[in-house]
């Protein structure tokens, strides 16, 4: 397996209790060749998840909101009926947001939140059924291992052709150590059913002391998750701590390595391992140190874009764009300039083949992207 490290200039920050890193700006485009880049929504609070309702609406997951429904107009309005109580402290609140594949049929929606206290807490998987702008009939139909703390919550999921959904749950660094636990959800992404069940050919279901849901494990924060309709590759990516933040690609019951395998250090500079590669141990594709802190991905196969065909897109919370991510015998990536010097919290490719973008602030926005004339 192959790992590279990309090096630049950065200087370590914090905000809104997230970590995150400031990151040397790669030179821009020509101006010529720079797509025209267009806002269609504001004022969201802390956008995190973006999904594409057919006749061209979206759905957006609000960290410390709710669920807004955005015409491809840009007019923004509440969607009631979203899953309550939710926590939303620190990194936690709502987060991801997928169609169920036969959402044409039956308007699943599927809404990934946190639930309980500060102290005592878990992932949840919420499935409710959308209709005439409001979410009905709505239950929690998965509840990830209790964990405490409200950093690294997960939540980013992706449904396979066989519709069985990719679903991943983060774990605090404070309890770090189950990511190499079978015998919770922790630090692990999930393979269930469209109702929140192990399916039968998981790779750990009839193992002692595992629990069935699990497809792999060994991650600590991953907000990227996406599939290759046309290769069928599963990438994800993942928070290092100070350092170490990786790109992979999942495989069934693969073990990712956190904490035992890592490019990253402690917030305080202490060792974590000084191990960077184990036998029975997957090593990432990209490993960014120090740190970037990608958030959201999508890889581009639509035709607005050709050169972009068959790469990765990947926002940056701290790296403040979005670049793309050429597979090959020496993995290639490139500053798209699509939001300089912005929070990117989730980045999608719509039904027109233009790009999406989602900015994490207070006041977020949803941008589109489209080649300019």
């Amino acid at each position: 397996m192959r790992a590279l490290a990309f090096a630049a200039a950065l200087m370590l920050a914090a905000c809104n209790g997230e970590e995150v890193a400031r990151e040397t700006a790669a030179a821009p485009p020509a101006a010529a060749a720079a797509p025209a880049i267009e806002t269609v929504a504001e004022g969201l609070r802390f956008p995190w998840g973006l999904v594409f309702l057919p006749g061209g609406d979206m759905l957006v997951t609000e960290r410390e909101g709710g669920v807004k429904r955005i015409t491809a107009a840009g007019q923004v309005s509440d969607v009631p009926g979203g899953p309550s109580p939710v926590l939303q402290q620190g990194q936690s609140g709502l987060t991801d947001i997928a169609l169920d594949p036969r959402f044409a049929e039956n308007g699943f929606v599927y809404i990934a939140f946190m639930q309980g206290a500060r102290d005592a807490n878990n992932l949840a998987l919420y499935r409710a059924r959308y209709a005439n702008g409001a979410l009905t009939e709505g239950r929690v139909i998965f509840q990830a291992s209790r964990r405490s703390g409200t950093n690294h919550p997960g939540g980013r999921m992706v449904f396979l052709p066989d519709e069985t959904l990719l679903f991943h749950v983060g774990v605090p660094d404070d309890q770090r150590d189950n990511a190499q636990d079978l015998s919770n959800h922790l630090g692990k992404v999930l393979r269930l059913t469209r109702d929140g069940a192990a399916p039968r050919d998981n790779p750990f279901v009839g193992r002692a002391n595992a629990r069935p849901e699990i497809w792999s494990y060994g991650h600590r924060n991953a907000m990227g998750l996406a599939r290759d309709p046309e290769t069928g590759i599963i990438w994800e990516h993942e928070n290092g701590p100070r350092g170490g933040d990786e790109l992979n690609r999942i495989e069934r019951g693969a073990n990712y390595g956190w904490p035992r395998v890592t490019h990253g250090v402690e917030y305080n500079g202490a060792v974590i391992t000084d191990v960077r590669t184990m036998e029975g141990m997957v090593d990432p594709v990209v490993v960014w140190t120090p740190s970037t802190a990608p958030s959201g991905m999508a890889v581009y196969r639509g035709d607005a874009f050709p050169a972009w065909r068959g790469g990765v897109l990947i926002g940056f919370l701290a790296g403040n764009d979005v670049r793309i991510v050429r597979d090959g015998a020496t993995p290639q990536q490139e500053a798209l300039n699509l939001a300089p010097s912005r929070r990117v919290r989730d980045v999608r490719v719509g039904p027109d083949g233009l790009v999406y973008v989602l900015t994490d602030y207070a006041n977020g926005a949803l941008l589109r992207v489209r080649p300019r004339p």
